[in-house]
């Protein structure tokens, strides 16, 4: 009974420290929201959120639909990837004249691949407090739940589209200090993805969650053999959000420095043949041995053309 009376006190000390830093002049808070089950929605989350003077949103339209769940209302202003960096300045000027602002994504954590970092960098170089509130991340609850070594892991964001980009990113992963990967992916594309590694022959193991801490949540483990046939199986696969974890097998690390050729090696090469500057990008991307992006071969062409003059 004494724990509990206990417990109890500490609780309501939390929740009144909560209540005076939402009430105290120039805070941004950065908000958890839940990824999907709205009632991992913590309780210190909430009230900030009912006490905020407004709530910055990646997309209003979908944070209102929690938002109305909470019974919190007329507060949301948006702040999504477009419009970031303007709106930031107008945010830093609401701060400073003492409202207290909470930053929320369509779910998740802040930042983690969505808006945000442009408003707390702006905030710190202001001398504004910036205070985290914790909660749900699709990438560390997929990484929990994958069965992977998590001594030590890399979080890379969305898997790059094109296949020049994703071969690089391979690479990386095969030359880290880490063997273990988390990664997001939409789910128009995951069946690419998956074919992508297949195409590789890559050694690694993937563990695919799909509309985590929802109804109908599913993981898909194995090789990317197996994982396409366990989609395939599901059938609208191409629904629900993705978070990715990859394992690279120990012999698909790669145990020393190889030297890669350079781009600009690779587009002298291709116009050799006679092609122009603007045909050897074209066929360097087209090769499947390049693990160089668009932009990278012209930057590369760029370069020669200073070095050599004439046509790029």
């Amino acid at each position: 009974m004494d724990e509990e009376l206990e417990l109890g006190t500490e609780l309501e000390m939390e929740m009144e420290e909560s209540t005076e830093q939402v009430r105290g002049s120039g805070t941004l808070y950065i908000v958890a929201t839940p990824i999907g089950n709205s009632r991992d929605m913590s309780p210190r989350g909430k009230q900030i959120l009912e006490e905020a003077d407004l709530i910055a949103a990646e997309d209003t339209r979908r944070s209102m639909v929690l938002l109305n769940k909470l019974g919190i209302r007329n507060k949301l202003v948006s702040n999504h990837k477009f419009n970031e960096y303007g709106k930031a300045k107008h945010f830093i000027a609401q701060l400073q004249e003492g409202k207290s602002i909470a930053v929320i994504t369509d779910a998740g954590t802040p930042c983690i691949s969505d808006p945000g970092n442009e408003l707390i960098k702006a905030a710190v170089e202001a001398g504004i407090r910036v205070v985290g509130v914790p909660g749900c991340c699709a990438a560390v609850n997929a990484l929990a739940i994958s069965g992977f070594d998590l001594s030590s892991f890399t979080f890379f964001g969305f898997f790059p589209r094109e296949n020049a980009e994703r071969r690089r990113l391979l690479e990386k992963l095969r030359r880290g200090d880490t063997r273990t990967f988390a990664l997001y992916e939409s789910p128009k594309r995951i069946m690419d993805l998956v074919d992508f590694f297949i195409d590789e022959q890559a050694d690694v193991r993937l563990c695919l969650c799909n509309d985590m801490t929802k109804l109908h949540e599913m993981s898909f483990r194995g090789t990317p053999a197996e994982v396409k046939e366990q989609l395939l199986a599901k059938g609208n696969y191409d629904k629900g959000e993705y978070a990715i974890v990859l394992e690279v097998g120990k012999d698909y690390i790669f145990n020393k420095v190889e030297h890669a050729v350079s781009p600009e090696a690779m587009l002298v090469d291709a116009m050799v043949k006679g092609r122009s500057a603007k045909e050897a990008v074209a066929a360097v991307l087209a090769d499947e041995n390049n693990s160089y992006s668009k932009n990278e071969l012209k930057a590369a062409s760029l370069r020669l053309k200073k070095l050599f003059g004439g046509e790029a």
